[in-house]
């Protein structure tokens, strides 16, 4: 009798281990299902998203032309060709005046020296050796100014200096614009605004709204030359080369939908 009773209450406990087992068990299934649900949910709602990119461009005019010529002199003893050289840079000031260049805008840089050399060959084409054949020296002059058409012009007309001996290379002038912050900013703006309306259209087809904007990243700011087939690059294009420009910019949105 007393036997009886030991298994009927090691089966009891037995029955009691195994319901609480099975009741974890199915705790945890719940708890799971309810997580792998909200998860789900989670997911669904992060991807209710709208992925867009807006735009904006406007054509401008330079407002600052910057021109460079560059000169030398070579003598076999220095000081013979730094006073050539400072000849030079008389005669271009002086002809760069009579254009109507004012003081301040002209610059002269600081004369680079360099030594020459030429090689010395023997009989059997084997290099012997170097000899000293004089010093070059060279500079640069630059006129920058918010007068266009006259330094245009100078542009054009420098090679008359090449008629009193001056070996002067003179290659196109540079166009840059003083503004480019406003301006950049500008189009920042109108780029943003084109961004959202192009995102609220697709929201309103789609049968939603848009509930704000979750990320804005600036694309990339060109300026090309107006009319003409420059390339965009990956890291902007700065054109200097043109008078008459094109700048554009990118915006990318990524607006939350409901």
């Amino acid at each position: 009798m007393e036997t009886s009773t030991k298994e009927n209450a090691v089966n009891n406990f037995l029955q009691s281990r195994s319901f609480i087992g099975l009741t974890i068990v199915g705790l945890c299934i719940v708890l799971g299902s309810l997580i792998l649900a909200g998860a789900y949910k989670y997911k669904f709602k992060e991807r209710r998203t709208i992925r867009v990119t807006g735009s904006a461009e406007t054509n401008f005019t330079s407002d600052l032309i910057a021109w460079n010529g560059n000169y030398n002199r070579t003598a076999f003893d220095l000081p013979g060709a730094y006073a050539q050289l400072k000849r030079d840079e008389n005669n271009i000031k002086s002809y760069l005046k009579r254009k109507g260049i004012t003081d301040k805008e002209i610059i002269f840089s600081s004369v680079k020296i360099d030594k020459q050399f030429s090689t010395k060959y023997n009989e059997e084409g084997r290099m012997t050796g170097s000899e000293f054949t004089g010093y070059n020296l060279a500079q640069n002059v630059k006129v920058q100014s918010t007068d266009i058409a006259k330094v245009e012009l100078l542009s054009r007309e420098i090679t008359e200096l090449i008629e009193t001996g001056i070996e002067l290379n003179s290659p196109e002038p540079l166009y840059f614009y003083t503004k480019l912050a406003d301006l950049k900013l500008d189009l920042l703006a109108k780029a943003a605004e084109d961004a959202k309306k192009r995102a609220d259209i697709i929201a309103k087809n789609t049968g939603g709204s848009l509930s704000g904007v979750n990320k804005a990243n600036m694309g990339i700011f060109q300026i090309t030359g107006q009319n003409s087939d420059e390339d965009y690059s990956y890291g902007g294009t700065f054109n200097t080369s043109s008078k008459n420009k094109t700048a554009s910019i990118t915006v990318n949105l990524e607006c939350n939908v409901k």
